[in-house]
């Protein structure tokens, strides 16, 4: 099998563009996304052929191997492998995921690209635990469903945050699990919005898209911020048009070629 990596801002997959997925793909996504026994990675997406009018669709698997319905990076990433693959630079796809399906705008110069996602209608989400409302009293927490589901807080100091006590505890609550971002607004300048965050399935992460638009919309819905808005993570930035429908735009940048023997 060949697969390619790519990261999106720090946030890395690797990609498979195949015919079928391979058998106890769950544990095959353990082992080759292992960072000290495997090739390394926060994920494993693999690229099916589409059906039903879609160019593609998209299988992800977290690195503990865990399916997740939807990101905003591995998208991204994927559409930069298919776009390679073929050779071609701008171009436009229908992916299909477990969260729906997504068009992709990319323009890739082989390395490096720039992409943009619909990400598709925003959900309510699960709702805030009553336990964490408990310990976030005053402060705008709130969830949203992006495919997958967010919990976002608001708080004064992200230097602050115990992501690896919180996020573990946080997600614990959730019997499905849930991603969780931490967000600050910026106070001279309603466009940027400053995000850490905690990955369902990863742990601590560089960067996350679809936390992202989460992170963007509910922060619009609040007041917090304008409607395009420059999400700063650790990794990098990614802009986010936050309506109805909200647009992520972001980079992924190629890292490798892998060749397995299977």
């Amino acid at each position: 099998m060949r697969l390619t990596k790519h990261h999106g801002l720090g946030n890395d997959f690797l990609v498979g563009l195949v015919e079928q997925a391979p058998r106890s793909l769950a544990s095959f996504a353990r082992e080759i996304c292992d960072r000290r026994t495997g090739i390394g990675a926060d994920g494993l997406v693999l690229g099916l052929p589409g059906k039903k009018g879609a160019d593609l669709t998209m299988l992800l698997h977290n690195s503990d191997g865990s399916i997740a319905e939807m990101s905003g990076n591995g998208i991204r990433c994927l559409a930069q492998a298919h776009a390679m693959a073929h050779r071609t630079g701008a171009t436009s796809l229908e992916i299909d995921t477990t969260g729906g399906r997504r068009q992709v705008e990319i323009d890739s110069d082989g390395h490096n690209a720039e992409a943009s996602v619909n990400m598709g209608p925003v959900g309510p989400g699960p709702g805030v635990d009553d336990r964490i409302l408990a310990e976030t009293v005053g402060s705008l927490v709130g969830t949203a469903d992006l495919g997958n589901p967010h919990l976002v807080l608001v708080v004064d100091d992200l230097a602050a945050v115990d992501i690896g006590e919180l996020g573990a505890r946080y997600e614990a609550l959730y019997p499905q699990g849930i991603n969780v971002e931490w967000v600050a607004a910026d106070p001279n300048n309603g466009n940027n919005l400053d995000m850490l965050v905690w990955e369902r399935g990863a742990g601590v992460t560089q960067a996350c898209g679809t936390g992202a638009t989460a992170a963007a919309f509910l922060a619009h819905e609040w007041g917090l911020v304008e409607q395009q808005v420059n999400v700063r993570m650790p990794g990098g930035e990614v802009q986010v048009v936050a309506n109805e429908h909200p647009l992520l735009i972001g980079r992924t940048d190629y890292v490798a070629s892998i060749e397995l023997s299977t």
